[in-house]
C-alpha cells in the first residue's frame, strides 16, 4: 500500500521562513530569519550551498519562486524592496530590480498553450545567431558571464507574478522584462496565481474593513489581452528579455574595464602636485621639464622628486603596469563593449520593425519614437566607447616615448650607462616630449580648484569613473574635419541620423543614459497592458486572519481554486472554492474522522476525533497535502494527509452564493463532504508539525515545525518498509542527519554527512533525541 516514507530529518540553528520545491530537481529552497539562503537535497537533506545576506541586496526574504524550468530561483527583499534572480548551479546573483513596495509573495508559471505562430517563432527564435557572434565570456568571471546568458531560459514564454502591500501586483516575462503593472486591486497580496492559458489571474487579499478588521478576498481578474495577443506578447517579452540580458552583460563588461585600470598614475599626479606646493622657487614644473629635456640639467628639487621618490626601478614598473593595464582595457572595449553593443542594436532594430507592425503591437503599447530614441541612446554609447579606443591608443604612444626619454634622463643622473638604443633621440621625438609636457604639465588653477590638483597625466581612468561630472581633459578636437563639416552643415547638424557624440561625459555616464533612455522604453508596455486588465471577480470570503490562503491553477481544466480555512466559524472544517468560467461553486470538508486502523471489528464502535487543518498545499490537481491537529485536548497530535478531491468536487449540491454577504456569513449553506483518507496518512510523532511544502512531480513533502527550525522530508508515493531492520535503518539516518545538524557551526557551510558502515543505532538513543527535540519545540512555543 502506498504511504510517506520519511527519507530526512534537521534541526536548523535559524528558523525557516519560506520553503520552496524545485519544480524539476530533488531540491528545495529554504530561507531563514538571517537573511540566509539555503539550498537543500532531498537525500539525507543535505546541503547543497548557502547564500548570504547582503548589504547590497538586502536581509528580510519575504517570498520565493522557482522558474519552471528550475535553473533560477528569484527571491524577494523586503527591506530593500528588491527582487533578486539567483543561478542554481552556483548560488550566484544574475540579476536584481528594485519595486515600488515590497513583495510580499509571488508565483511563477509557464504558458501551456500552443499554436502555428508560437512554434514557428519557437523553432525561429535564435536567427539572432546566424548574424551575431557569439558574446566572449569575460575574464576572471567566465562562470557569471554564462549563467547571465542563462538568464534567458527557453524561448516558451514564462511569467513571474510579484504581489505586494497596497493592491501592488507586477507581471515580468521571462522574469526580467516587466509586460504589466495592474492597478485596481485592492489591500495586501497574500496568495496569486496566473492561469497557464494567460487568461485570467487570481488573487487573494487582505483589506481593512470599516471597522479596521481584517477582510479575506478573492479577486479575479481577466488578463483577456496576454491570452488574445499571445504569440505577440512572446515575440515582445523576448526581444526585451534579450535586451535586459544585454545590458546585464555591458554592466559586468564596464566593472572587469574598471578592475583592469590601475591607479598608479593617480599616484604621479599626487606627488607631482605635493612637488609643486613644497617646492621654494617660482619655477613652473613644466619649465623644469623642458630644461631637463633641453639641456640635461635639472634643479636639486625636481631630481630629489625623481631620484627619491620615483626611482628608475619604480618608473620601468610603472611604463610596463600601465601598458598592461591598457592593454587589457583595449581588449574588453573591442571584444565585449562593441560586440554587446551590436548585438544591442541588432535587437532594438528588430523590435523597432515590430513598432511599424501597428496592426499587431500597436495595442500592447510599444512606441517608435521610444525605439528610436534607445537605439540613438545605444549608437551614443558605442561612440563613447570608439572615443576611449583613441585616447587609449594615443595614452599609450605618448607615455611611451615621455617614460623612455624620463628613464634615459634618469640614468643619466644615476651616472649609470645607457643602452644604445635607447641613446638615440631625434628632433622629432624631442617635439613629441615637449608637446606632450606642454598638455599634460600646466598648472592649471580651474583644475586645482575642482579636483585638489594640478596635474592631470592619466586620461583613460576618467573615462571609467561612475560621475556627473564633465571630463577633466575632453579629447582635442581641433582641426577635426568631419566635425568641422557637420557645424557648417545646416542639414546634418540636427539630422537624427547621426547619433550625438557626448565629447564633455564619461563612459559610464553615457552607459547610464543608455540605460535609462532603454528602460523608459520598456516601461510603456507594462503600462498599456496593465491598464486592460479588468477586475472580473470581486468576493469576501472572511473576516479572521489565517495563516494561509492557496489559490492553485488546474492547467489541463483551466480552474483556478482557493484553498482556505475560517476557524472560528467551522474550526474542523476546510473550505474550497472553485472559479473559471463557470458560475462559483464552493464545497467543504469535515475533518472529522478516526485516523487508526479499522480492520478490527470494534473499530466501527470508536468515536470520531474532530481534527483542524494547520496548513495545506495542491499536491497536484486531484489530490491535497494537509497538515492536520487533533482539536481535544486528549488527541492534540500531528498527522501528515493525502486528501483526494475526487469526492468533494463530485459535489451534486449547489450553493446559491448571496454576493452581498461574505462567505463567513453564509458558511452554514456550503455543501459538506466528509473526509476520505484511507491509509493515506501518518502521524507525525515528537514533533509539533505547523506547516508543509510539496511537490507532486518529485513526490516530496517537508514539513516544518511550529518553532521553525524543526524539518521532516518525506517521500510520498512509495512503499513503506515494515520490517524492524528497515525502521531502525532509517532512524540511523535520521539520527545521523539531526547530529549533522546539531554539531554544525551555525549557518555557514555545512559537509555533507554520511551514514555510518553498519547504518545501525540504539533505538534508546533516537528516541532520546526525539524527546530533546519535542522540549525544545515546547520551549520554543511557550
Amino acid at each position: 500500500m502506498p504511504a510517506f516514507r520519511q527519507v530526512g530529518e534537521k534541526q536548523l540553528p535559524n528558523p525557516v521562513l519560506c520553503m520552496a520545491w524545485s519544480p524539476k530537481r530533488d531540491l528545495i529552497a529554504l530561507a531563514n530569519t538571517t537573511g540566509e539562503l539555503l539550498l537543500h537535497r532531498l537525500a539525507s537533506f543535505q546541503r547543497v550551498w548557502s547564500l548570504p545576506p547582503s548589504e547590497c541586496t538586502g536581509k528580510e526574504i519575504t517570498a520565493l519562486a522557482w522558474r519552471p524550468d528550475g535553473k533560477i530561483l528569484a527571491f524577494s527583499l523586503g527591506d530593500t524592496k528588491q527582487v533578486v534572480l539567483c543561478g542554481v548551479e552556483k548560488a550566484e546573483i544574475l540579476h536584481v530590480f528594485p519595486m515600488q513596495h515590497p513583495v510580499t509573495c509571488m508565483h511563477w508559471m509557464e504558458v501551456t498553450e500552443e499554436n502555428s505562430a508560437l512554434s514557428s517563432f519557437y523553432n525561429s527564435e535564435d536567427e539572432s545567431k546566424l548574424f551575431l557572434p557569439k558574446l566572449p565570456t569575460l575574464p576572471k568571471s567566465e562562470e557569471k558571464s554564462d549563467e547571465i546568458m542563462n538568464l534567458l531560459g527557453e524561448v516558451r514564454l514564462n511569467v513571474l507574478v510579484l504581489g505586494g502591500d497596497a493592491g501592488f501586483v507586477e507581471l515580468y516575462a521571462y522574469g526580467m522584462y516587466k509586460i504589466a503593472t495592474l492597478t485596481g486591486v485592492s489591500g495586501t497580496c497574500r496568495s496569486l496565481s496566473l492561469s497557464s492559458d494567460l487568461k485570467s489571474l487570481s488573487v487573494i487579499t487582505e483589506v481593512r474593513s470599516a471597522d479596521n478588521n481584517p477582510e479575506i478576498c478573492y479577486i479575479q481578474l481577466d488578463t483577456g489581452l496576454l491570452s488574445d495577443c499571445l504569440s505577440e506578447v512572446t515575440r515582445m517579452a523576448r526581444k526585451f528579455t534579450h535586451i535586459s540580458t544585454l545590458l546585464q552583460y555591458l554592466h559586468l563588461s564596464l566593472t572587469c574595464m574598471c578592475e583592469a585600470w590601475e591607479d598608479i598614475l593617480m599616484q604621479m599626479d599626487l606627488r607631482l602636485t605635493k612637488f609643486v606646493q613644497e617646492k621654494n622657487t617660482n619655477t613652473q614644473v613644466q619649465d623644469e621639464f623642458l630644461e631637463l629635456l633641453l639641456w640635461g640639467q635639472s634643479s636639486p628639487e625636481l631630481q630629489a622628486l625623481l631620484m627619491n621618490q620615483l626611482t628608475v626601478k619604480g618608473l620601468k614598473k610603472l611604463g610596463q603596469s600601465i601598458e598592461s593595464s591598457y592593454s587589457s582595457i583595449q581588449k574588453l572595449v573591442i571584444s565585449h563593449l562593441q560586440s554587446g553593443s551590436e548585438a544591442l542594436l541588432y535587437h532594438l532594430s528588430e523590435v523597432k520593425g515590430m513598432c511599424l507592425w501597428k496592426q499587431k503591437f500597436e495595442p500592447l503599447g510599444l512606441d517608435s519614437a521610444a525605439i528610436e530614441g534607445a537605439i540613438t541612446a545605444v549608437g551614443s554609447f558605442s561612440l563613447k566607447a570608439n572615443e576611449l579606443l583613441q585616447v587609449i591608443d594615443k595614452s599609450m604612444k605618448n607615455f611611451k616615448a615621455f617614460f623612455r626619454w624620463l628613464y634615459v634622463a634618469m640614468l643619466r643622473m644615476c651616472e649609470e650607462h645607457v643602452p644604445p638604443e635607447l641613446n638615440k633621440m631625434t628632433q622629432k621625438d624631442i617635439a613629441f616630449v615637449a608637446d606632450f609636457l606642454s598638455e599634460h604639465f600646466s598648472e592649471n588653477e580651474e583644475l586645482f580648484d575642482r579636483k585638489g590638483k594640478y596635474f592631470n597625466v592619466e586620461r583613460v581612468g576618467q573615462y571609467l569613473k561612475d560621475e556627473d561630472e564633465d571630463l577633466v581633459s575632453p579629447p582635442n578636437t581641433k582641426g577635426n574635419q568631419w566635425l568641422k563639416f557637420l557645424q557648417e552643415s545646416t542639414h546634418l547638424k540636427e539630422s537624427p541620423l547621426l547619433f550625438p557624440s557626448f565629447p564633455q561625459k564619461s563612459l559610464h555616464f553615457v552607459k547610464r543614459m543608455m540605460e535609462s533612455v532603454i528602460e523608459q522604453c520598456l516601461q510603456k508596455p507594462a503600462e498599456v497592458i496593465g491598464k486592460s486588465v479588468k477586475q472580473a471577480v470581486f468576493l469576501p470570503l472572511y473576516t479572521v486572519p489565517e495563516r494561509y490562503d492557496l489559490v492553485w491553477n488546474d492547467k489541463k481544466a483551466k480552474m483556478h481554486y482557493v484553498l482556505f480555512c475560517m476557524p472560528e466559524v467551522s474550526p474542523s472544517k476546510l473550505y474550497l472554492l472553485r472559479k473559471g468560467t463557470d458560475p462559483n461553486s464552493v464545497m467543504s470538508i469535515d475533518l472529522s474522522h478516526h485516523l487508526d486502523n479499522t480492520d478490527d471489528d470494534n473499530a466501527a464502535a470508536q468515536p470520531n476525533y474532530i481534527y483542524s487543518c494547520l496548513d495545506a498545499r495542491f499536491y497536484d490537481d486531484e489530490m491535497l497535502t494537509v497538515v492536520l491537529q487533533g482539536s481535544e485536548e486528549e488527541n492534540r497530535r500531528r498527522v501528515l494527509a493525502q486528501l483526494p478531491l475526487a469526492s468533494a468536487l463530485s459535489c451534486e449540491t449547489e450553493f446559491n452564493w448571496q454576493t452581498h454577504l461574505r462567505l463567513d456569513q453564509q458558511s452554514g449553506a456550503i455543501p459538506c463532504q466528509e473526509l476520505v483518507l484511507g491509509n493515506q496518512w501518518r502521524e507525525l510523532e515528537s514533533m509539533k508539525a505547523q506547516f508543509v511544502a510539496v511537490n507532486g512531480i518529485r513526490k516530496v513533502a517537508c514539513v516544518l515545525s511550529a518553532n521553525l527550525r524543526h524539518i521532516r522530508v518525506f517521500e510520498m508515493d512509495v512503499e513503506d518498509e515494515d520490517d524492524e531492520g528497515a525502521d531502525s535503518q532509517n532512524a540511523s539516518a535520521d539520527q545521523d542527519g539531526l547530529d549533522a545538524s546539531m554539531t554544525s557551526q551555525g549557518p555557514g557551510e555545512e559537509s555533507v554527512e554520511a551514514e555510518d558502515e553498519g547504518g545501525e543505532q540504539k533505538g534508546a538513543v533516537f528516541q532520546k533525541t526525539e524527546e530533546h527535540l519535542e522540549s525544545e519545540e515546547a520551549l520554543e512555543l511557550s
